[in-house]
Formats: C-alpha cells, sequence, structure tokens
C-alpha cells in the first residue's frame, strides 16, 4: 500500500524554543523521545557536530518509515521503534550509558489527527482505532464495545475531566446493544447527544475522544516511566525539556520536575535521608507559543514547554 502520510501536513510546535533548551553541544548524544515527522530532529541534527548522535524513539510505524528516510540521508540519526516509556531500553540498546538531552513531544500529531484512518478526530468519518501503534493492542471500538459502564465513565471523567462522564457512558452502552460502535462519527454523535451543555467554540465530544485516546495509548502511565527513565539517562548537565498539550499531562510533567528540584514534600515527622543535595535546576519558566507561531498554527494555543537540567 502507498503510504499516504506524508499527505498529512506536520508543523511542528515550539520547534526552535525547544531545541535551543537542549543546548545542544556539538558531539553530545540526543533523543527525541517522540520523533513523529522529524521536525524537531532535523533541527536538532543541523545542530550536532560530526560526532553527534540522536537517537529517536516513536511506536507509529508512519514515523518509522519517516525516520527511515531521514536516516538514509544522515547517518548521526538512529531509531528504535517503541514508545519512549522504553527509553532506558532503546538508550542501552545502542551502547550508550546516558545522554546529553532528551527531547518530548507529548500527545497526538498533526498527522495522526488529520488522517481519518487513524481514528482520533471527532470530526472526520473513520474506523474508530485511536492507537498511536496500529499494529499492537486494543483498539478503542474494541474497548467501548466491552468495557463496563463504570469503567467507561471513569475513563472519560479521569482523562477527559469531563463532567458529564456518567450519561455518555450509559448512552454508549445502551447504544452498543442496537449495533456496534465502529465508527468516528457514531461514537461523536453518541457521546454529543448525552452533552447537555455544549460550550462555544469546543465540540461537545472533544473531552470524551482525549480521554478514551489517553486510555487506549496508557499515556500516561507510559509519561510517568517516561519522565523517571529520561532524568535517569541524563548525563550530569544533560537536559530534559516537554511539551505538554493538556492540564494533565502539564500537571505530571510540573510536578516530576519539582520532585527533582526540591524533592518529594514529606511530612514534619518523617526523617530526611537524603543529603539535600538538588538533583535538578529548572531552566526558566514555562513557555507557550508566541504570537507569530500561534498566526499560523492553531492547534499550539494548548502547548506548554517545561525544561530542566540535571546537576552534576
Amino acid at each position: 500500500m502507498t503510504d499516504t502520510s506524508e499527505n498529512f501536513a506536520h508543523v511542528t510546535v515550539l520547534l526552535k524554543e525547544a531545541v535551543e533548551a537542549l543546548a545542544i553541544k556539538e558531539g553530545g548524544k540526543y533523543v527525541d523521545g517522540t520523533f513523529g515527522r522529524g521536525g524537531h530532529s532535523r533541527l536538532i541534527l543541523e545542530h550536532l557536530g560530526t560526532d553527534g548522535k540522536l537517537l529517536g524513539i516513536d511506536k507509529d510505524p508512519r514515523a518509522q518509515q519517516s525516520a527511515e528516510d531521514l536516516k538514509s540521508r544522515d547517518s548521526r540519526l538512529l531509531f528504535y521503534r517503541g514508545s519512549f516509556a522504553e527509553i532506558r531500553q532503546a538508550i542501552e540498546a545502542q551502547g550508550w550509558e546516558s545522554v546529553d538531552g532528551v527531547l518530548l513531544d507529548l500527545g497526538v500529531s498533526s498527522p495522526q489527527l488529520d488522517d481519518a484512518s487513524r481514528g482520533f478526530s471527532f470530526n472526520k468519518e473513520g474506523p474508530l482505532d485511536m492507537r498511536m501503534d496500529p499494529e499492537s493492542g486494543e483498539s478503542a471500538a474494541d474497548w467501548v464495545n466491552r468495557a463496563p459502564e463504570e469503567e467507561i465513565a471513569r475513563v472519560i471523567w479521569e482523562y477527559g475531566e469531563e463532567r458529564y462522564s456518567r450519561r455518555m457512558a450509559k448512552a454508549i452502552v445502551r447504544e452498543r446493544e442496537k449495533q456496534a460502535i465502529v465508527t468516528t462519527q457514531q461514537l461523536s454523535e453518541i457521546v454529543a447527544a448525552a452533552h447537555p451543555r455544549w460550550e462555544k467554540g469546543k465540540h461537545p465530544a472533544t473531552r470524551a475522544f482525549q480521554g478514551i485516546r489517553i486510555h487506549i495509548n496508557s499515556e500516561l502511565a507510559d509519561l510517568e516511566k517516561g519522565l523517571e527513565d529520561a532524568y535517569d539517562s541524563l548525563a550530569p548537565g544533560g537536559r530534559l525539556a516537554v511539551i505538554s498539550f493538556h492540564s494533565l499531562e502539564d500537571r505530571k510533567v510540573k510536578q516530576f520536575m519539582r520532585d527533582k528540584v526540591r524533592g518529594p514534600q514529606l511530612p514534619k515527622w518523617v526523617p530526611v535521608t537524603d543529603d539535600g543535595v538538588p538533583k535538578a535546576k529548572l531552566i526558566g519558566k514555562k513557555v507557550r507559543a508566541g504570537k507569530d507561531e500561534l498566526a499560523v498554527n492553531v492547534r499550539s494555543r494548548s502547548a506548554v514547554m517545561r525544561v530542566m537540567e540535571k546537576c552534576a
């Protein structure tokens, strides 16, 4: 089958800001944990010298195709097919002990959203899939047609932050008894009809689709593991830059970086067991897209980048 992924334009969010945040050394080793279509990776490679190396990681087979194409033209790029939660294994597979920087650009990419066959979008008719790796795991259709009502409500509430999650879950279960829910439009119409208060400028299925997608791809569990292993993989002075697109992700990133900087906040009666030396420092304040980027890429409006540096 002809790969049509390049027909779906991808505008890399916070491109310059993210690469600058890594403070790239010409001979350093870096990881782009969410390679996508290689936007950040291409700019990182421009900053590396002949001895520098970049490891791209992605679970999406179309991302792998993009990486293989770039690899054929630039031998400094390496690639590992998998989740960024496997960053430790990916780095060890290259024979590296540590890296000088890690970039994570979280969430779903523009090509994934815009390709109706991937099943991420409530605005496009397509098979209800939502898997970032469509070759493994359970699809959204499989899940919504077999999960208990309570589980569906919990997922939409916890991961989508949707106040009408119970109404939506009840509607999903009621409709699947009539016929299987197999397309994005079916699910979109079901949850939209169950939403009693449509917000101006926001599709009523937005939060439900977000919650189901996060669940299907284990995004928050991957983020927790990926952050910890990315930090452990950094050499002293190495930097971790993370771009988030919704509050659930950003809260986890903010808390993780805060705890590395000042340590977890323990009750006063718990004896302190470490030496009190900071394990990391924050680099600047959180970064958002500027007005020029917002003018050309509306999806950048929710992006937040946080950066920290591992102490020696």
